[in-house]
């Protein structure tokens, strides 16, 4: 417990504030210039200059408590902002179904059977030509690690993930094309869902690759969106869950057409960032009164990692602020010492933990 007497006498006016400061915690001004000396005592400070002297007692606050404060504070922040990524050439630089089909030579078998089969019809019937033809899984993940990832997005990754963010995948990919990528980069850990067509290795070695909406009719009732995925669906389920307790800031970086749903459900305290000159920014652009969220273009990856740098931090920056004003107003006590011989006034000064 800290507790800050002062007494005050009717020809004084004191006005303080209240700034961190590494051995205290803050520092306390007055509107007068005084000089602050250090008691013999630890945790005492007197203000000199002053007659009576201020008296400033502060409590110990041992390391343990230190670090239960900066885990609250990590935690108020996690979650604050919620990052969402496509995954084809937006976090990879390409689209990864075409880069394993041609990697590993199936690009005939795929331009045969696109037009008469759903997109991930085709790419299971793909993975399972591929087995027959003596390919592997190790093969196939082979091919996904030689996709090339800017380093600049590696960094935009890690970075947001130090800060708190709260990142995930949303992406009509599958499973083990995203996850290997993202583990080869050393990024998979940064995210704490991938949601994405299913896939897995059957008893027989094959990747075998479902959609997300198992059915033949669009499930999810919506026009902008394929048979197998609706995003736009997938982000209000998420905004549901995160903002079950307070409201989050999001931001959504995608390029295709199937993330312009998603972006429609996004508010005007939200974020999208489409790739410029792809098809997510052309509807943008097209269709300016339809997106409530501020839209911030990027065309690679070192204009994505300085944007979504720049957007993070002010977020983090303004809660900050919230959190900090939150605390001073809500953690003080209030103490007062006798007069003096000086007929006078008592009265005690808050001071924020």
């Amino acid at each position: 417990m800290r507790v800050l007497i002062v007494q005050l006498f009717p020809s004084q006016k004191l006005s303080f504030s209240f700034l961190k400061k590494k051995e205290t915690n803050f520092s306390c001004f007055i509107n007068t210039q005084v000089e602050l000396q250090r008691c013999p005592h630890k945790k005492t400070h007197l203000f000199s200059s002053l007659s009576p002297p201020l008296c400033l007692e502060f409590g110990a606050e041992g390391s343990e408590k230190k670090r239960e404060q900066e885990t609250t504070q990590k935690r108020k922040r996690e979650m604050g902002v919620v990052v969402i990524f496509d995954f084809d050439r937006t976090i990879i630089e390409n689209d990864s179904d075409n880069w394993v089909t041609t990697q590993l030579g199936a690009s005939y078998l795929f331009d045969l059977l696109r037009p008469s089969l759903p997109w991930n019809s085709l790419m299971d019937r793909v993975m399972t030509e591929l087995h027959s033809q003596g390919k592997s899984i190790d093969d196939i993940a082979n091919s996904l690690k030689k996709i090339y990832l800017d380093p600049h997005i590696v960094s935009a990754i890690k970075s947001a993930h130090s800060l708190g963010c709260d990142l995930r995948v949303v992406s009509d990919a599958n499973e083990f094309f995203i996850e290997t990528v993202l583990k080869h980069y050393g990024i998979l850990s940064c995210f704490t869902d991938i949601i994405t067509n299913p896939s897995f290795v059957d008893k027989e070695g094959k990747l075998r690759i479902l959609p997300f909406h198992i059915s033949n009719m669009s499930p999810h009732g919506c026009a902008l969106c394929p048979p197998n995925m609706c995003k736009g669906k997938i982000i209000e389920n998420i905004m549901k869950s995160v903002n079950a307790e307070e409201r989050k800031n999001f931001i959504y970086l995608g390029d295709g057409k199937g993330d312009y749903c998603p972006s429609l459900k996004l508010t005007n305290e939200d974020y999208v960032m489409p790739r410029d000159k792809y098809p997510l920014s052309n509807l943008i652009s097209d269709n300016p009164d339809r997106i409530k969220a501020k839209v911030y273009r990027w065309s690679n990856g070192e204009e994505l990692e300085r944007t979504l740098s720049e957007l993070i931090n002010k977020l983090l920056n303004r809660d900050q602020a919230n959190n900090n004003l939150q605390n001073l107003s809500g953690e003080c006590k209030l103490e007062a010492i006798p007069a003096s011989s000086e007929e006078g006034y008592s009265v005690a000064i808050p001071v924020p933990r």
